[in-house]
């Protein structure tokens, strides 16, 4: 099985930055996909970016430009830096390990992230 723990979230002015952690452990070899989601109150829970294990990435559009995401494979983790965060960026952020063919493996608990305006 494999465990994650989220890390890193909080409450920031619209502008701000804040940078998002996952500690994977456990059967972390099965792991090709490492992604982050959020869900905002009333909404369905989105993609927000993906990294595989060979270091490819994908972003959704509106985060595009703002967010990064890396992986430290040493470290098993999984990081999520926001830039210039906006309202709409407030949600619960989401930890996610996928498998080949996007099978689910785990997903971490949550962490908030409030951005005021």
């Amino acid at each position: 099985q494999v465990q994650l723990v989220e890390s890193g979230g909080g409450l920031v002015q619209a502008g701000g930055s804040l940078r998002l952690s996952c500690a994977a452990s456990g059967s972390i070899s099965s792991i090709y996909v490492m992604a982050w989601y959020r869900q905002a109150p009333g909404k369905q829970r989105e993609l927000v970016a993906t990294i595989t294990s060979g270091g490819s990435t994908n972003y959704a559009d509106s985060v595009k430009g703002r967010f990064t995401i890396s992986r430290d494979n040493a470290k098993n983790t999984v990081s999520l830096e926001m830039n210039s965060l906006k309202p709409e960026d407030t949600a619960v952020y989401y930890c996610r390990a996928a498998g080949g063919y996007d099978r689910d493996i785990a997903w971490g608990q949550g962490t908030q992230v409030t951005v005021s305006s």
